[in-house]
């Protein structure tokens, strides 16, 4: 019996089944409450995945589920990110119109996070951007209920959810090309005690190698979830990697876009180290 920790929310509960699905053997899911949940107001992604390192370290799960955009850089001794699996759409979703360019004047558009608000406010500088709580059904009826002109979501969230009918079918939802995603959007991260063998059904060579990338930049950024950061990696039919990284300030006054294609080892810090030679710890800071 391979014991799953998760959170308690839909998103997070739909990721797990996702998970025992592709586990041959019997399996259970172990719903964890994390200091996020809470609403413990922590300071770095750890609210999200203490409480699960804590499990692990105890012997209480087997491996915890994780949005692999919500893992800190740095584990818990002991234990390792034991998979990543096929990545789903990275993209960030515009939720109550088709796309940015549709939205009046001065709308009001809600998000949780800093990086899409500052992006935001870069494309746009007449938007109102403004914070949104809860989880995705929460933010959608206040959506619905006009408290938001447009939500922007991850559209991986958005397309699991829709298994188990959310979203609304009617309701209008865009693609944001133009906005970099989080490092590690649409994929999931799989955390055991080193050495946990994950099987074959749940490692995706291709998502591994865009993810660690990622990881990496923000890594040597020393970004955490209170620096607007966006990190996108993804592979050529010739296997060769591409990383698009952004960096701005929270009002989108200020930004740095770069794009490098190179090596699969190191180009994270590659990408890292050219926006810090033009700036952009003086933007984080």
């Amino acid at each position: 019996m391979i014991r799953i920790g998760t959170r308690g929310s839909a998103l997070a509960l739909a990721q797990a089944r996702w998970v025992a699905d592709r586990i041959d053997g019997d399996s259970e899911l172990v719903t964890i409450t994390t200091a996020g949940d809470r609403g413990d107001q922590l300071s770095d992604k750890s609210r999200w995945v203490s409480a699960l390192e804590r499990a692990l370290l105890d012997d209480r799960i087997d491996i915890a589920v994780h949005s692999a955009k919500d893992v800190p850089a740095e584990l818990a001794d002991g234990l390792a990110l034991v998979a990543i699996p096929e990545r789903a759409d990275p993209r960030d979703a515009i939720c109550g119109a088709p796309s940015l360019d549709a939205l009046k004047q001065g709308a009001r558009v809600g998000t949780s996070s800093l990086r899409r608000a500052a992006q935001l406010r870069a494309a746009r500088a007449d938007l109102d951007v403004v914070d949104v709580r809860g989880n995705v059904d929460t933010r959608l009826r206040k959506l619905a209920d006009g408290e938001y002109d447009a939500l922007v979501l991850a559209l991986a969230g958005l397309i699991r959810l829709e298994r188990d009918g959310a979203p609304r079918a009617e309701l209008v939802v865009g693609v944001l090309d133009e906005l970099v995603p989080a490092a590690g959007q649409g994929a999931l991260a799989i955390e055991g005690r080193a050495g946990w063998a994950a099987p074959d059904a749940l490692v995706d060579a291709d998502a591994t190698v865009c993810v660690t990338a990622e990881r990496e930049l923000t890594a040597t950024l020393e970004a955490t979830c209170n620096t607007p950061v966006a990190a996108h990696a993804q592979t050529n039919a010739g296997g060769e990697l591409e990383l698009t990284a952004w960096v701005g300030r929270p009002d989108g006054s200020a930004w740095i876009k770069d794009r490098l294609r190179g090596d699969r080892d190191g180009l994270g810090r590659a990408v890292a180290e050219r926006l810090l030679t033009v700036g952009a710890r003086e933007l984080l800071e």
